[in-house]
């Protein structure tokens, strides 16, 4: 799928995987069913997860175990979805959340 992806390993192996469809920023992008929304982002190249609120400046994938707010992301609606932990489902649409984010009625 992505040459960021571990396909082969010494050690460990990887089970099949489903590839599902799901949008970031309206554009659509492939990744694996289960795997943690920002690995999948990460895996196509997509760096920036979210903007610190207060200065505006670039934040990723950093801790992986949900302890940070680095990959804090608007998912199906949703404001301040924790996208290292949340798995990936089919049709998913992630947005870069603005700020803290904007609850939607």
């Amino acid at each position: 799928m992505s040459s960021l992806r571990i396909e082969e390993h010494p050690v460990l192996t990887f089970p099949e995987r489903k590839e599902v469809t799901f949008f970031f920023e309206d554009r659509e992008y492939k990744g694996f069913e289960g795997e943690p929304i920002a690995a999948a982002l990460h895996a196509a190249g997509v760096k920036t997860l979210r903007r610190s609120p207060q200065k505006d400046r670039a934040r990723g994938f950093f801790c992986a175990i949900g302890r940070c707010s680095s990959c804090i992301m608007e998912v199906d609606g949703q404001i301040n979805i924790m996208t290292c932990i949340t798995p990936l489902r089919a049709g998913m649409r992630v947005y870069m959340q603005k700020g803290h984010g904007v609850i939607k009625p």
